[in-house]
Formats: structure tokens, C-alpha cells, sequence
């Protein structure tokens, strides 16, 4: 048996907010969020105190509840990750954050169907979806959800479900994307490598102007070289951005608001090559990885992506510019057990070997602090 907790419609129906409630019953805000996800069942003496609070019986706020007779599949709303265009229904990875429920694209690949919680329909008003849940599980409430475009996130990911016994889910995102997504409360941690064109800078000016009071903690993953990814032995000698202006190259890019794309555009606008005139210029790959793919399978002779894209495809590589990737967690997740062993997994050397070894990253900064505090007080 498992506790349902009712706390977070019985607190939103009364209009009282986490923080203030957290401060009537003499707890954190983070302790009300999981009593609400269901991935903390309180003491006896808080949940009177909850009670006493919101007026009603602690049997109001929690019941146990029996998953033999539980009638299944069963539906809860959720926010979705990702574009509303799409088949009408699609499996979905289910997250508990804050007091709503988030749901991430179980994105399958060649051979095996996708790991998925259930199948939601297309969202309607505000981006909510009504997913069916096929096989509901407490590890719902207590994953980790972590959005970026790097390819090696995956590594990250899976040493830290080894080190914490908690799923993360690797929520494909642009860097903006993954940047909005978090300061909408919708994912735990964000990665990105957006460069500021004014100062050079990577990620934190972008952090500064988008969540200026947020407090926010900011960590390097690693630095990569971002490149050319073409056919073993470059057979058409791609080198430098106005090769992609030759008839005979079919290029696949990025979508906007992607570093890749940012960094496209500005090699060819110093070139003097409208986008116009790069064949596939408006051909998108969600992603490094698919990206990489299109070239491997032919589709396209050249895409820019990172080293680690070209090596899982064992495609040629051709180094234009040194970027940084960075991860950036909002203060109120800091205490989560995943997100404490997320920031031990970044400092370890076995993480740093893999990076180094598989996808051809400068890991000698990964783990270092950028921005213990607001994001706009520390560089």
C-alpha cells in the first residue's frame, strides 16, 4: 500500500500558498512540495498540523491506497515537454514537480519501443494533456528531470540513477528551451550553451536577463568544440561555412533557439552566405544526435553538432569553435537527495574519463561551481 496525498487540491482550494503554508505548520516550502508529490509521507504530529491548518481531518489529506484495488489505467492531467504537433496520442514519461504532474516524450529508437508511464493526448488549454496511465509507480513523484541537447547528458543520467536509486528522465531541449522550461518550474535542471555575442560569455549573461532574482546555482558539464559532422573522409571538403553555400551539399540544421543554430547563423552572416542559399538551411534535426544521424544514413552530407554526436556515428569531425556547456538548478531543488547526488556524480573522476574517452569533451572544469547564488551576482 502507498499514501495518496490530497494535500496540494485541498491547500489550492482553500488559496493558500505552499510558502505560506510551509511557514504556518513550521516546515520548508521543498517538505509541503513532497508531501504533496507524494514522495514524502509526514510524521503524525505534521500531518495534524496540516489539518489543523486547512481545517479538515487528516483522513481528508491522506489515505492509503491499495494498488490491487485501484482500478486501471488511470488518467491525471499533465503539462508536456516538447511540441504540441504530433500523432494524437503518445507515451509519455510522468513527473511529479512542484504540485503538477510533467510529462516527457518517450522518444523511441530504431529496434525497441520507448520506457513510458502512459499515453497522452494532445495538450489542450495551457499545454495540459490528459494522459492514460498504463502502470503507475511511486518512482513517478521521485524523478529527477534534467533538459538540454547534449548527447552525453545520457552518461550523466545513468551514474546518477546508479548512485541515488532515482530515474532521471533526459528531457530532449534547445538550450533556450531547456532555459524556459525551467523558469517555468516545468524540469529540476537545465543545460545550456548559449554564448553571449557582447561579452563572449557562455550561459550566465542568458541566466542574468532571463531569471534575474531567481537564485539559481550554476555548475560546468564540460567544454566541447563545436564543428562540422560530415561523411568519413570529408568528401566534399567541408571546412568553413561558405563550402556549405556549394550546390552539391546537402546540409540538415538545427532548430531555433539551439546554440548550434546561434552559432550557424553567425558564421554565415560573417561570411557574407544568406541562409537562403545553404541547401537544407530549413531542414531541422531535433538535437546533436539526430542531427549526426541524418549524415550517417545519407539523408545529409553535413550538419554542425558536437564531437560526441560524430563519434557515436563514426562520422568526421571538423572543429570551428571551443564551446561550454552548463547546468542550471534553482535553490529550492538544491536539497532533493537526486539533485545532491547529481552535483557528487559531476565532481567524480569515472565521469570525467567517460567524457574525455566517449564523447571527446575538455572535462578538466566539469563540477566546477559558477554561481552558487543568484545567477546575476556571481561569474
Amino acid at each position: 500500500m502507498s499514501v495518496e496525498s490530497r494535500l496540494s487540491s485541498i491547500r489550492q482550494a482553500r488559496g493558500i500558498a505552499a510558502a505560506e503554508l510551509a511557514r504556518r505548520v513550521g516546515v520548508s516550502r521543498q517538505t509541503i512540495y513532497a508531501i504533496e508529490s507524494g514522495s514524502y509521507v509526514p510524521n503524525t504530529s505534521v500531518a495534524l498540523r496540516l489539518a489543523r491548518e486547512l481545517e479538515v481531518s487528516v483522513e481528508d489529506l491522506f489515505a492509503l491506497e491499495d494498488s490491487a484495488d485501484s482500478p486501471r489505467p488511470r488518467s491525471v492531467k499533465a503539462t508536456l515537454l516538447g511540441p504540441a504537433q504530433g500523432a494524437s496520442s503518445r507515451p509519455v514519461r510522468l513527473t511529479r514537480i512542484r504540485d503538477r504532474w510533467i510529462g516527457s516524450p518517450a522518444e523511441s529508437i530504431p529496434y525497441y519501443l520507448p520506457e513510458a508511464d502512459g499515453i497522452a493526448a494532445l495538450p489542450g488549454k495551457r499545454g495540459l494533456a490528459t494522459v492514460q496511465v498504463i502502470g503507475p509507480d511511486e518512482s513517478m513523484a521521485k524523478r529527477l528531470v534534467i533538459a538540454g541537447c547534449d548527447p552525453a547528458i545520457g552518461l550523466l543520467a545513468r551514474m546518477t540513477e546508479r548512485a541515488s536509486g532515482v530515474d532521471v528522465v533526459a528531457a530532449p531541449a534547445s538550450s533556450r528551451q531547456a532555459l524556459d522550461w525551467m523558469k517555468r518550474g516545468m524540469i529540476h535542471i537545465a543545460g545550456s550553451h548559449l554564448e553571449d555575442p557582447a561579452t563572449g560569455e557562455f550561459n550566465l549573461p542568458h541566466l542574468r536577463r532571463l531569471m534575474p532574482d531567481e537564485d539559481l546555482s550554476v555548475v560546468t558539464f564540460a567544454r566541447w568544440e563545436a564543428g562540422f559532422v560530415v561523411a568519413r573522409g570529408n568528401p566534399l571538403g567541408i571546412r568553413r561555412a561558405g563550402d556549405l553555400a556549394q550546390s552539391r551539399v546537402r546540409f540538415i540544421n538545427r532548430e531555433p533557439g539551439s546554440g548550434s543554430r546561434a552559432l550557424l547563423d553567425s558564421l554565415l552572416s560573417k561570411a557574407g552566405v544568406p541562409g537562403e542559399g545553404i541547401q537544407g538551411y530549413d531542414r531541422l534535426a531535433a538535437g546533436h544526435m539526430a542531427a549526426a544521424w541524418a549524415v550517417a544514413a545519407g539523408a545529409a552530407d553535413c550538419c554542425l553538432a558536437t564531437p560526441s554526436a560524430a563519434r557515436a556515428f563514426s562520422l568526421d569531425f571538423v572543429p570551428l569553435r571551443e564551446e561550454r556547456f552548463d547546468f542550471a538548478v534553482p535553490r529550492e531543488f538544491l536539497d532533493l537527495p537526486a539533485v545532491r547526488c547529481f552535483f557528487d556524480v559531476l565532481q567524480r573522476a569515472s565521469l570525467r574519463r567517460k567524457l574525455e574517452s566517449l564523447a571527446g569533451y575538455d572535462a578538466s572544469q566539469t563540477g566546477r561551481l559558477l554561481a552558487p547564488g543568484p545567477a546575476g551576482t556571481n561569474r
